[in-house]
């Protein structure tokens, strides 16, 4: 059986050996079709999709930029989803990112005047 279709027999039958595997990131780029880096950018556009909270955002991002993304790229993934997540939650999650990447956008904007 190919593979892919193998995951997703997996995946469709709940295996837990393997769901842990992946939710602890013990599903190395070896073991798919993408690499690690896209796999870290896949990631948080999930972090987006879910409203996660800031120590996540931190957190993925922290492994995206090691994973080789640049922060040009994190900010596209976030452009990116808006289709799917909707403009408000890519809203909520850019000072969330912003943070993560070490600029305080919020201050920044309070600074100049722009602030809610």
């Amino acid at each position: 059986m190919e593979h892919h279709k193998q995951l997703l027999r997996r995946l469709a039958l709940h295996d837990d050996a393997l769901l842990e595997a992946s939710a602890a990131e013990g599903w190395s780029p070896q073991d798919s079709a993408i690499d690690e880096r896209t796999a870290a950018l896949a990631r948080i556009a999930a972090t987006i999709a879910v409203g996660a909270a800031t120590a996540s955002f931190q957190c993925a991002v922290s492994h995206a930029l090691a994973a080789g993304a640049s922060p040009e790229a994190i900010v596209a993934t976030l452009a990116a989803v808006t289709p799917v997540t909707g403009a408000a939650r890519v809203v909520q999650s850019a000072p969330q990112i912003a943070l993560a990447l070490g600029y305080d956008v919020e201050a920044d904007l309070e600074r100049h005047g722009l602030g809610s």
